[in-house]
């Protein structure tokens, strides 16, 4: 599976997990429908929902007149994801994690996510590098 096929499959997984709770396993398989699993989805689903706490407190400290809760789904995971991979997936450019997470947004997101997704990610890599 492409890292990009990945990338959205993980976001699915995450928005499901946000919204109803259920263990990350049980919404990667929902996500996966007819596919096969891929360890770098694995991670970035795991990965995230195992450091959220960290993920959430950095997001937080990056938004402004917003609070997490406030968040729609959709950002909310993306913001989650492209995180974690800037902490954690050290073999991940921080450009190319902002990228993929703006194009996510663009498809999935509604027309100003693409913009707010940018700014708060890009707030998170000054203050992580």
């Amino acid at each position: 599976m492409k890292r990009r096929k990945a990338r959205e499959k993980a976001l699915q997984s995450l928005f499901q997990i946000d919204r109803s709770q259920i263990e990350p396993s049980e919404a990667i398989r929902f996500a996966l429908e007819e596919d096969k699993s891929d360890p770098f989805l694995e991670d970035l689903v795991i990965g995230t929902m195992t450091n959220l706490e960290r993920i959430d407190k950095l997001i937080s400290e990056n938004l402004e007149k917003w609070s997490l809760n406030r968040l729609g789904n959709v950002d909310r995971a993306l913001l989650r994801m492209a995180t974690y991979e800037m902490i954690f997936l050290e073999d991940i450019p921080y450009s190319v994690s902002i990228n993929e997470a703006i194009e996510l947004a663009k498809d999935f997101g509604d027309e100003e996510s693409s913009k707010f997704i940018n700014s708060v990610l890009s707030k998170i890599k000054n203050k992580i590098q």
